[in-house]
């Protein structure tokens, strides 16, 4: 047993700097890490120099690799490593961050009052769909092969999110499945957003780097009317109304 003192510590140490690192979600902050590895490493020594037999055990390994010629390499390479270890070390924790600020980004931005669809003027307050854009059969099936051939690509089969080039954006294309997205939105706010797209969001409160088209490049009136239809139809979301504030 006295031969396996040295190991059996080591393997302690490292086994619960392991369960630290890797088995705690969210991760321990770096300064309660070392915290706890500091206690973690005089509770060993103590247990060490609690049996002077069990202490000597420990050391021996030691001893024997300070003092032998047959272990005249292994020495070599342990002087050699550790202060190029100690030197990593210092260098990680002293190095400047060159990571980028952070940049807050408000889920819902506030619309215009106003703004410009295909040379007219678009209230976003008193949007109502039109009477011939009500929601049915006929106009959900458009909407639903404009999606498919236009927004699946980022938002995804299921509207998720998920779509192919999703994770080529930034930010990532918004999940309607998520009650926190169109569930809590009006239709006129859902089909500015369409419209304008990422250009049309409001300066005021950059930076949104939103990679969606304006779609009112693309899309008709009526169009955008029915892909508003069918992304809530879709999504089992209901609009909200003024009323509901």
């Amino acid at each position: 047993m006295g031969r396996l003192v040295f190991p059996l510590s080591i393997l302690t140490w490292l086994v619960v700097w392991a369960a630290l690192k890797f088995g705690v979600q969210p991760p321990i902050p770096g300064s309660v890490m070392g915290l706890y590895l500091s206690i973690v490493t005089v509770s060993i020594l103590v247990y060490l120099v609690a049996d002077e037999a069990r202490f000597e055990a420990f050391l021996a390994p030691l001893i024997s690799l300070l003092r032998e010629q047959r272990l005249v390499v292994p020495r070599l390479l342990v002087l050699i490593s550790l202060p190029l270890l100690l030197g990593w070390f210092t260098y990680t924790r002293v190095r400047p961050q060159f990571d980028p600020p952070f940049e807050a980004r408000i889920i819902h931005p506030e619309p215009p009052a106003k703004f410009k669809l295909h040379g007219e003027d678009f209230d976003v307050l008193k949007a109502q769909r039109p009477p011939e854009m009500e929601v049915n059969q006929e106009n959900l099936a458009a909407g639903r092969r404009l999606y498919f051939r236009n927004c699946m690509y980022c938002h995804g089969d299921y509207l998720d999110g998920k779509g192919r080039f999703a994770e080529a954006v930034n930010p990532l294309p918004a999940n309607f499945r998520d009650g926190g997205t169109i569930s809590q939105l009006e239709e006129g706010y859902v089909y500015w957003r369409i419209a304008t797209g990422g250009r049309g969001l409001p300066d005021g409160a950059t930076p949104w780097n939103s990679s969606m088209p304006v779609w009112q490049d693309f899309f008709t009136d009526e169009e955008i009317w029915q892909v508003v239809a069918f992304i809530y139809a879709a999504s089992g979301s209901t609009p909200r109304t003024w009323e509901g504030h």
